[in-house]
C-alpha cells in the first residue's frame, strides 16, 4: 500500500469513528445541541473525507469538463446538506455517508487495480537488477543497461540472463516459465543461442550479448506489456463515449426531476413539495454515477492481458484480446509454426557426382542465409566454409539462392528456381512426401537434391479439435513446401484447407481472398514464425508470431506473441478472450440493469439516499470484484 492509499484509509477510518460519535452524540443530546453546532460538527468529517471531490469537481467546472462522477458526488452531497438546513433537521448523515462511501469504492478500487498491476509484475518478474560483466578477466556487478553488445557476460546458478546473447562457456538448465508458461526446463551448451528473462538453473555459463539491453527480449516484452493498455478496446471506447453522453443527461434528468413536477403542482394548485422532489433529484444523481462501467471495464481487458501473459502468451493491447474472440478463421504458416522448423539433411538422391561433394557446394551456396534449411546443410557439411570459393550470392525469395562457386554458376532452391533456370530434371520417388527437397543445379545442368525434413511438433494431434472447440470454423495452412509435404502434415493434424509452394507474396494474396470471403464479424488471424511473415501478419485481422522467443520481426509485426513454441496456446488465447468478453457483458448488464431499477424507484420516491449509495457503490465493488476474475485466465 503506496503513502496516498494509506492517507486515504486514515481518512475513511477518521470518518468513520467522527460519524459513530456523532450518532451517539445526537441520541443522547440531540435537543440540547442546536444548529449551527450540528451543521460544523457534521461539516468537519464531511470535509475531511471529501475535500478533494470537491477541488476536483470545481476544477472541473473551471476547465469547462463538468460531467464526471466528482460533480455529481459534489452536487448530491451539497444539496443534500442544503435540504437538512432548509428544513433545520440538523441531519447530515446522509450527505457524509455519501462521500464516505463513494471513498471507500475509490480506496476499494485504487487497491484492486493496484493489486491486479502487481500480481502481473509478479508474473512477468523478467527484468534483470544486474549483469556480471567480465572487465580485466574478472565479473563486475553492473546495470544491465550498461553492457554493450559483444561483451562477455557471467550468469551464475539463480541469476537471471540478462542480456541476449550467445554461450561461450559452461552449459546449464534455463527456467523459462516467465516467458512462456512452461516449467519445463532447457538444457543450453556453448554454441546455443541464449535469451534475457530466463533463469540459470543448474550451471555457470558465460555468454557473449549480442544486442544492447534495450534490444533485448526482456526490454521488448516489457515495453510491450507495459504499453498494452494505450490500445483501447471497442467496448472500451464504447464506455468513454457512453459516459460522456450519459452523464450529461443524467444530470439534465435530475435538474427536470427537481423542478418540472412541483411547476406542474403549481399550476394544477396545489402544493409543490419542493423538498421531496429536490431529495428525489439528488437521490437520482448519487445512483446515476456510472463509476462501475468506467472503472471495470477497463480492469477486465488488464486483467485478462495479465492472465494470457501468466500464459505466455503476450497480447499488445485490449483491442487485440477482444477481436480474439470473434476469430473464426484461422490461417497457419507451417515451418516453424506447425512444425520444428528444426530441419535435418536426410537423403541426397539423383547426384552427378560424389554425395559429400554436392553437399559442400550446396552448403557454400547457402553460407550466407539464415533460413533454417540453409543452415540444416551447413550443419550437415560440418566444415569450415572456404569464402574465397564462392561469390555473388543472391537469394530469391520463394525461389532460393544462386552463386558462383569455383567459377560454376550454381542453383540451390525449390522446383519453382529449377524452372526458372531452365533446368529439367526428373522427379524422385524416393522423395514424395518425405520432406523438403532442395534442388542443385550446376552450370544449368540437373546435378542432384538433397532432401531435409522437419517433425510436427510434438502433442498437437489435437490441435484441430481444440480450436474448433474455441469456436473456430475454418483453419488453414499455407506453405513453400511441395504439396506431398503440405498434405501429409494437414492431413495428420485435419487441417480443413492447404496451399503448397507459395511465394511469400502468394501467401499474402490468399489471405486476401479468405478476408474478402468471410462475414465482415468474423475475424481471421494468421499463425507464422514471425521470420518471413510479416507481411501477411500485418494484413490479417490478427497477426500472432509464435516459435519466436526473441525474433525482433514476431515482436513488431505481430499483434500477440505466443512465447513458446506450443500452437495449443492458441486456442487458449482465444478462450481467456472469451472469458473477459464474457466479463465485461456481465459487468454493462449488472451495471446498467441495477442502476436502471434503482433510478426509476428514485424517480417514484421508492429509492432513498442509502439505496443510491449501494446502486453507487456497491455495484461498483462487485463489477471490481468480477473484472479481477480474468487475472485467472481459463480452466486448462
Amino acid at each position: 500500500m503506496n503513502k496516498k492509499q494509506k492517507r486515504m484509509l486514515m481518512r475513511i477510518i477518521i470518518t468513520f469513528i467522527i460519524m459513530i460519535a456523532l450518532y451517539f452524540l445526537k441520541k443522547f443530546l440531540g435537543e440540547s445541541i442546536k444548529e449551527p453546532v450540528w451543521f460544523i460538527l457534521y461539516m468537519i468529517p464531511y470535509f475531511i473525507i471529501g475535500h478533494d471531490i470537491l477541488k476536483k469537481a470545481f476544477k472541473g467546472i473551471i476547465n469547462r469538463q463538468v460531467f464526471d462522477e466528482c460533480f455529481l458526488m459534489a452536487v448530491a452531497t451539497i444539496g443534500a446538506i442544503a435540504l437538512a438546513l432548509l428544513t433545520a433537521s440538523g441531519d447530515y448523515t446522509e450527505a457524509v455517508a455519501v462521500m464516505l462511501f463513494y471513498q471507500v469504492g475509490e480506496f476499494f478500487q485504487t487497491y484492486a487495480v493496484r493489486k491486479s498491476r502487481k500480481n502481473i509484475s509478479e508474473l512477468m518478474d523478467i527484468r534483470p537488477d544486474y549483469a556480471n560483466v567480465i572487465r580485466d578477466g574478472v565479473p563486475v556487478r553492473v546495470d544491465p543497461s550498461e553492457v554493450s553488445k559483444g561483451e562477455i557476460i557471467e550468469v551464475n546458478p539463480g541469476e537471471k540472463v540478462p542480456i541476449d546473447g550467445k554461450v561461450v562457456e559452461g552449459k546449464t538448465t534455463l527456467d523459462t516459465a516467465a516467458l512462456t508458461g512452461e516449467s519445463v526446463p532447457r538444457t543450453v551448451n556453448p554454441g546455443d543461442d541464449i535469451i534475457s528473462g530466463c533463469v540459470s538453473l543448474s550451471g555457470v555459463v558465460r555468454i557473449e550479448t549480442t544486442k544492447d539491453f534495450g534490444e533485448s527480449t526482456v526490454s521488448k516484452i516489457l515495453e510491450l506489456v507495459e504499453n498494452s493498455s494505450s490500445k483501447k478496446s471497442k467496448s472500451e471506447n464504447f464506455i468513454s463515449k457512453f459516459s460522456r453522453v450519459y452523464t450529461p443527461a443524467v444530470c439534465y434528468g435530475a435538474l427536470a426531476l427537481a423542478f418540472i413536477p412541483p411547476i406542474v403542482l403549481l399550476l394544477l394548485d396545489q402544493s409543490p413539495m419542493w423538498t421531496k422532489w429536490i431529495y428525489r433529484a439528488l437521490t437520482f444523481l448519487v445512483i446515476s454515477c456510472p463509476c462501475a462501467l468506467v472503472i471495470s471495464i477497463p480492469l477486465t481487458f488488464f486483467a485478462g492481458i495479465g492472465g494470457a501473459s501468466r500464459e505466455g502468451i503476450l497480447v499488445k493491447g485490449s483491442n487485440y484480446l477482444e477481436a480474439m474472440a470473434s476469430v473464426k478463421y484461422l490461417v497457419f504458416d507451417k515451418t516453424g509454426t506447425l512444425t520444428k522448423g528444426v530441419f535435418e539433411v536426410t537423403g541426397i538422391h539423383q547426384a552427378v557426382m560424389d554425395n559429400d561433394e554436392l553437399l559442400k557446394i550446396a552448403a557454400h551456396t547457402e553460407c550466407k542465409s539464415s533460413h533454417p534449411i540453409a543452415k540444416s546443410i551447413i550443419s550437415a557439411y560440418g566444415k569450415d566454409i572456404d569464402d574465397k570459393k564462392v561469390s555473388d550470392i543472391e537469394e530469391l525469395g520463394g525461389y532460393g539462392i544462386t552463386s558462383s562457386y569455383s567459377g560454376m554458376n550454381v542453383a540451390v532452391g525449390n522446383e519453382k528456381l529449377m524452372n526458372k533456370c531452365g533446368v529439367s530434371y526428373e522427379p524422385c520417388p524416393e522423395c514424395r512426401g518425405e520432406g523438403t527437397t532442395a534442388h542443385i543445379s550446376l552450370d544449368g545442368k540437373y546435378a542432384g537434391h538433397i532432401v531435409i525434413s522437419d517433425r510436427i511438433k510434438d502433442g498437437i494431434d489435437n490441435l484441430s479439435s481444440m480450436l474448433k472447440k474455441a469456436g473456430v470454423r475454418k483453419t488453414v495452412m499455407l506453405t513453400g513446401d511441395s504439396e506431398e509435404v503440405a498434405v501429409a502434415v494437414a492431413d495428420r493434424l485435419h487441417i480443413d484447407e492447404v496451399h503448397a509452394g507459395l511465394l511469400p507474396g502468394d501467401k499474402v494474396d490468399l489471405v486476401e481472398k479468405l478476408l474478402s470471403e468471410k462475414n465482415e464479424k468474423d475475424k481471421l488471424a494468421f499463425v507464422g514464425d514471425g521470420i518471413n511473415d510479416a507481411p501477411v501478419l500485418r494484413r490479417a485481422d490478427i497477426g500472432i508470431a509464435m516459435g519466436s522467443l526473441g525474433s525482433d520481426a514476431a515482436i513488431e509485426a505481430a499483434d500477440v506473441v505466443i512465447m513458446d513454441d506450443d500452437p495449443r496456446k492458441v486456442a487458449r488465447a482465444i478462450e481467456i478472450s472469451r472469458k473477459c468478453l464474457r466479463i465485461v457483458y456481465e459487468n454493462i448488464y449488472f451495471a446498467l440493469g441495477i442502476k436502471g431499477i434503482c433510478l426509476l424507484l428514485g424517480a417514484v420516491g421508492i429509492a432513498n439516499m442509502w439505496m443510491a449509495i449501494f446502486a453507487d457503490v456497491g455495484v461498483m465493488v462487485i463489477a471490481v470484484l468480477n473484472a479481477i476474475r480474468a487475472l485467472k485466465g481459463v480452466k486448462k
